[in-house]
């Protein structure tokens, strides 16, 4: 394969566990996927399923007790777990940046909200901190701060929940990375907030011509940002498709239940929303066979003994189902 065919991203195997008192937590049990230049892939599934264990794997931010056991991260075709501490350092922030779901914790609090994205571009680019602080005011103003020559002066308490969060996109971005992997950025924000938020994402992903990982539960979200979906369930992906298709036409029961989960402006008024009944199993005691077994209502018997692998059931469409074709 061509380079210039290459994805800018590709997982491949990757297997996370954490090791502890009460047995081992396979996390994240074998996810393979890619990212194309500018892409924009949506990662779904409900709490608990793995999505942001694979996003700091990724970044290899995992904590103790967690170890990457296997796999391949292909970053630009190098494999970002063969990286030194210092190399990988590098990678971040500057190539590979991320933002975290809750912007409270993300920031220090002790320190300007101009000193920390100076950090950032400091710790990337030789500038002096007088050039870091014109490009830290210059990025406040492109992600919407109003008066960004004094907000490089404020702390993060003195912000609203949305300003701070336009503040975690501005540290991601200001290093112009060629991936961001945005993990449920919108989750503490309310719905106004959350649509601009979302809306500045993509103009500056255009702009910047940026690669995204989304990561969320809100599939109204991914809906309106990404090209492709993948859908994971108990530390696997179960399906991969094209968003357009996946919603047009989901193969995977796991996918089909989230959908009829969602409310939706043209359905006919009704009784109370399907819900998925159960919950996500404990890692540490996946199920065995299909994991969705137990809380499918399509399941068969062969869905509780085999794993079923991922197939395509259309073009570009990849699902893991022994009973939906």
């Amino acid at each position: 394969m061509g380079r210039e065919t290459e994805p800018l991203l590709k997982v491949e195997d990757l297997v996370t566990w954490f090791h502890t008192d009460d047995g081992v937590a396979r996390a994240v049990d074998g996810v393979s996927f890619d990212i194309r230049e500018g892409e924009t892939v949506g990662l779904v599934g409900e709490s608990g399923c793995g999505k942001s264990v694979t996003a700091l794997s990724i970044l290899r931010l995992v904590d103790r007790p967690g170890r990457i056991e296997r796999g391949r991260i292909l970053f630009r075709g190098r494999d970002l777990l063969d990286l030194s501490a210092r190399e990988m350092r590098r990678v971040r922030g500057k190539e590979i940046s991320m933002i975290f779901q809750e912007p409270m914790t993300s920031l220090n609090p002790v320190f300007t909200v101009g000193d920390q994205i100076v950090e950032a571009v400091t710790l990337h680019q030789k500038v002096s901190r007088r050039q870091a602080r014109a490009l830290a005011v210059e990025m406040l103003s492109r992600v919407g701060i109003p008066n960004p020559e004094r907000a490089v002066h404020s702390y993060p308490h003195e912000m609203s929940g949305g300003m701070k969060q336009r503040v975690m996109i501005a540290m991601a971005l200001v290093c112009k990375p060629s991936l961001l992997i945005a993990d449920e950025p919108t989750t503490a924000l309310d719905v106004t907030i959350q649509a601009e938020i979302l809306d500045l994402l993509c103009d500056l992903q255009r702009e910047m011509g940026m690669a995204i990982l989304l990561i969320t539960h809100n599939l109204g979200t991914v809906a309106g940002m990404a090209q492709r979906v993948v859908v994971m369930y108990a530390g696997r992906i179960v399906e991969v498709s094209p968003t357009f298709e996946l919603f047009d036409s989901p193969k995977h029961p796991y996918t089909i239940c989230l959908f009829k989960s969602v409310p939706r402006l043209d359905a006919p008024l009704r009784g109370r929303l399907d819900a998925i009944q159960g919950v996500v199993p404990d890692p540490r005691n996946w199920p065995t066979g299909c994991r969705f077994h137990p809380r499918c209502p399509y399941a068969i018997s062969r869905c509780a003994s085999e794993q079923p692998p991922l197939v395509e059931k259309a073009p570009g469409h990849r699902a893991a189902c022994w009973v939906i074709e």
